[in-house]
């Protein structure tokens, strides 16, 4: 069946996995975020070191390892998360990706410049705050 929107798997797990190290008090490893979310550990490791990289994170090595968030959770928005994994959130006019409709107007009306703009002004305005 297709989806109309869908995020990415790497993007699914990057925003589930930050907000369930934002609820915990301790450290969380990649063990515990891939039983909470049904995921896969090595997939799981690689996001979590894009977003270490970037800052959002830190992470520890060893038995009693794991991730911490290194900013608040009020200066983390979903958006910010997205863009790390995904790269900069871009607002589409043509669901087809043309330059020039062969129709002269798009059979799908100014939808898809609706849809993106509205999926990346809701990631923009929410925070990891906003899921504690």
């Amino acid at each position: 069946m297709s989806q109309i929107i869908a995020l990415s798997e790497a993007a699914t797990i990057g925003l589930h996995s930050m907000v369930l190290i934002a609820r915990s008090k301790e450290v969380v490893n990649v063990g515990q975020i891939a039983e909470s979310i049904q995921s896969s550990r090595h997939h799981i490791a690689k996001i979590m070191q894009r977003l270490a990289k970037e800052g959002y994170i830190h992470s520890n090595r060893g038995p009693s390892g794991g991730f911490v968030l290194k900013k608040d959770p009020a200066d983390i928005s979903l958006l910010n998360i997205y863009e790390c994994i995904e790269g900069k959130f871009e607002v589409q006019s043509c669901p087809g990706h043309k330059e020039i409709c062969p129709f002269g107007s798009c059979l799908m009306g100014d939808l898809s410049y609706k849809i993106s703009f509205e999926l990346r002004d809701y990631l923009s305005k929410k925070s990891l705050k906003d899921y504690i």
